[in-house]
């Protein structure tokens, strides 16, 4: 019998590219037998591989087009492609992600084996057992962070995004946030769209988050400098998110 629990596993955890060996910040749902990826950027294809086979995932959501989001769309339609021609699995796998892109949305329909769905800010839509909700972040292009829930627990994940405050309205009360924490703190102000951990920590305080988990990290620097300034915000558990361990609720 499927797990009831919500079960979130880290497939990666970079920033802008993956470290050797690595992925970029991406994310695997998992409940009641229904699994969703959060974003497939470079390396996310082989890394996801290491918890289920391709042909099992239910559903992708993309927060948005830059290319460590999105990098690895064209081979996992391509493997798809390959296991339907095979006799494999023939499902049509979903794909969701918003039009402001229009070029970009429509890659994400391919041959008959993934279909493109668009999300909208404010708006809900079902994707398997959970309620899935968007708000706009702070980033230099369109992007949407993802508030997943099952009716009992929810998880927000920030996507790419610098200090909003409407974020931690979007976030309230989330039992786990995902926030991206790209910068160290002698980095806030000059790369555009990121947070630190510090602004992290503060989101997850002004959202009284239950838990708050820092992913998309730099591939440079002592990372735990960015866990420790987020618990100076947030009196909450912190965790730097780790490839491959799965976080249940």
């Amino acid at each position: 019998m499927a797990s009831q629990d919500l079960t979130l596993t880290p497939v990666g955890i970079w920033g802008g590219y993956p470290a050797a060996g690595g992925a970029t910040s991406s994310f695997l749902l998992e409940q009641a037998g229904f699994r969703c990826l959060i974003d497939c950027g470079s390396g996310v294809l082989s890394s996801v591989q290491k918890h289920l086979g391709l042909s099992e995932l239910d559903a992708v959501v993309i927060s948005h087009y830059h290319a460590d989001h999105i990098a690895d769309i064209g081979p996992l339609q391509f493997a798809r492609m390959i296991d339907k021609q095979l006799g494999g699995n023939d499902r049509l796998l979903p794909v969701y992600g918003h039009t402001e892109d229009p070029e970009q949305f429509e890659k994400l329909s391919y041959k008959e084996v993934t279909k493109g769905y668009e999300i909208k800010e404010d708006q809900a839509v079902r994707i398997g057992p959970w309620e899935v909700t968007f708000c706009k972040t702070a980033h230099p292009v369109y992007c949407l962070a993802m508030r997943f829930s099952d009716g009992e627990k929810s998880v927000v994940f920030t996507a790419d995004t610098g200090w909003r405050k409407e974020l931690a309205e979007f976030a309230a009360d989330a039992d786990l946030l995902v926030a991206e924490s790209n910068l160290f703190e002698e980095h806030v102000g000059r790369v555009e769209g990121h947070m630190s951990g510090r602004q992290a920590g503060e989101l997850a305080a002004k959202a009284s988050a239950k838990t708050l988990l820092l992913t998309h990290l730099p591939q440079y620097g002592e990372l735990e400098r960015i866990r420790t300034d987020a618990e100076k915000a947030f009196d909450g558990p912190v965790e730097l998110a780790e490839a491959g361990k799965a976080y249940k609720l």
